[in-house]
């Protein structure tokens, strides 16, 4: 990050955020920001705008998953760290999506820490899983297949039907 770069770093661990905090004002000799459910709602706007603001650097804002994952357009990062690893993808690529946003010009890396035999290893294998079963689901290329439905099919799609044999037979 020589290049004066800025990074987004997601924990799901609010409690991790100080030590992290502390350890990455070390390495890069700079502070940085952080966010997390307990920051008032001034403090958030003050650290969104600190970062955003490029005259000042600032290398690093550390955010817990539920307080920055949603809502916020950071342009300015071009990394993004999922420190730690959360189960459902969805939320980890709406965080990432933090960075990709209208108006990013910059490529965007991002980072994710696995290590052989821990628990971010089976959740990155359990995330993973459900990406394929996902993606056997509705595949990639028939991500818009709701868009060719018409009225009726779409009815159809969310009636609520009874098949009054299969009562039967269970009582």
């Amino acid at each position: 990050m020589k290049k004066r770069e800025k990074a987004l770093i997601f924990t799901q661990f609010a409690e991790i955020i100080g030590p992290l905090d502390s350890f990455l004002k070390s390495i890069f000799g700079a502070s940085g920001l952080t966010l997390s459910g307990s920051s008032s709602i001034k403090k958030r706007k003050e650290a969104i705008d600190c970062f955003r603001n490029n005259s000042v650097y600032t290398p690093f804002f550390i955010l817990s998953l539920k307080a920055g994952g949603v809502g916020l357009n950071l342009t300015e990062a071009s990394h993004v760290v999922h420190f730690d690893r959360w189960w459902n993808p969805a939320v980890e690529n709406q965080a990432t999506d933090r960075a990709y946003r209208i108006g990013q010009k910059k490529n965007v890396v991002v980072h994710k820490f696995i290590c052989k035999g821990t628990v971010e290893e089976k959740i990155d294998a359990l995330i993973e899983d459900k990406k394929k079963l996902a993606g056997e689901i509705v595949p990639s290329a028939a991500e818009n297949w709701i868009t060719e439905l018409d009225n009726r099919q779409i009815k159809d799609m969310f009636r609520l039907t009874i098949n009054e044999e299969a009562i039967n037979n269970d009582l």
